[in-house]
């Protein structure tokens, strides 16, 4: 048994040095700090459960006014992280309903996908992903959209380096440089608007 045990923390440390190699690659460190935008971060927290990489996500409580988190034209940027593997949640009620985890691998071949259509401030189209994911676990379906989505499939996009089941805004041969222009195009349009304003 102990052997067996050895080769499963073997293989979860494996897991996470492949991921970690490919964050790494993709880590951008202070490279947008000079733009004058509020800096903001969202955590996605990694962890190995079955032997695969799984992001831990928080369900807000109602009590938590969703819109005072991040100001418009604010610079967010993911953060991956990882946990321990035996990481037990005791969210504060206040502010979590509930806490669910979703392997990794969803959000490029998921089974409950849907592009939402929505239109930027700068009044060009573009679309939003939205997953719903049927928790085993808790019995429960959960809906993980937006940013918080975005960020997933990025992530996603990053440590497996595989191409989605669903089209994204990105060019996947040149993730990052696309990615970075991306930013910048949403940046520029934010700034704009602010001149624009006085």
């Amino acid at each position: 048994m102990e052997a067996a045990g050895c080769g499963a923390d073997r293989r979860r440390k494996s897991i996470k040095d492949k991921a970690k190699i490919s964050l790494r690659k993709y880590d951008v460190g202070d490279k947008f700090s000079h733009l004058p935008l509020t800096k903001a971060s969202v955590l996605m927290p990694l962890m190995v459960k079955d032997e695969k990489l799984h992001v831990l996500f928080t369900v807000r409580s109602m009590k938590v006014n969703v819109f005072s988190c991040f100001q418009m034209g604010s610079l967010i940027t993911p953060v991956a992280g990882f946990i321990d593997d035996s990481f037990q949640a005791c969210p504060n009620p206040e502010e979590v309903s509930a806490v669910f985890v979703v392997p990794l691998d969803y959000f490029i071949n998921p089974v409950k996908y849907t592009a939402l259509p929505y239109r930027a401030s700068d009044g060009v189209s573009h679309w939003m992903h939205s997953f719903v994911y049927d928790d085993p676990e808790h019995n429960t379906s959960y809906e993980i959209w937006g940013l918080t989505a975005h960020f997933a499939v990025f992530l996603a996009l990053v440590i497996f380096g595989e191409r989605p089941t669903f089209d994204v805004e990105y060019d996947l041969d040149n993730l990052i440089s696309s990615s970075e222009d991306s930013l910048l195009a949403l940046y520029k349009t934010q700034h704009e608007k602010r001149k624009s304003k006085l």
